[in-house]
């Protein structure tokens, strides 16, 4: 099971910020993923990042060692973690965040993800998942590809760089 949500704040240290999800994450037997938000095009993008790195992991073709960093090189659109970390991971000062908790066992309970985002004082805001058009370019989509569909279809080109993953690799 897993659930998708956001956040905003202020991280001031990424190297702080980390190390408080990897404590909450042992103490609570979950996994936790961030993304910088303003690359996220919405939950289906991520669902189907996950899809993708739980069937890569399933089929013994992931790239990484861990289900948090196969997400992320398929959130990215990238075949290398060198490349997706800076492309999709948080940064000092990153003020909207998408997060990720996966738990085998049962469904991610309400209050745990009030607990995280109190541990981390953030206020969950789910609107940062929201697709951001402006960002298109920065996530690899050219003008040539935006042309060719309606703006409330950019979520399938983003959708449709997740999937180039399986190919790169």
């Amino acid at each position: 099971m897993y659930e998708i949500f956001g956040a905003k704040g202020s991280i001031k240290n990424t190297s702080s910020f980390l190390n408080k999800i990897t404590v909450f994450s042992k103490k609570n037997d979950v996994i936790i993923q961030v993304f910088d938000s303003d690359l996220i095009f919405g939950k289906k993008h991520i669902i189907t990042s996950i899809n993708h790195a739980l069937r890569s992991i399933e089929q013994k073709k992931n790239t990484t060692n861990s289900i948090a960093m196969e997400i992320m090189l398929y959130t990215s659109g990238e075949r290398q973690i060198k490349l997706a970390i800076p492309k999709m991971g948080i940064k000092n000062y990153t003020k909207k965040i998408a997060f990720i908790i996966i738990n085998n066992k049962m469904k991610i309970a309400n209050n745990l993800i009030e607990e995280l985002l109190k541990f981390l004082s953030l206020k969950r805001c789910d609107l940062v998942l929201n697709c951001n058009e402006k960002y298109l370019k920065k996530f690899g989509i050219g003008e040539n590809e935006t042309k060719t569909i309606s703006k409330n279809n950019y979520e399938k080109l983003v959708i449709e760089k997740v999937a180039l993953v399986d190919i790169l690799k």
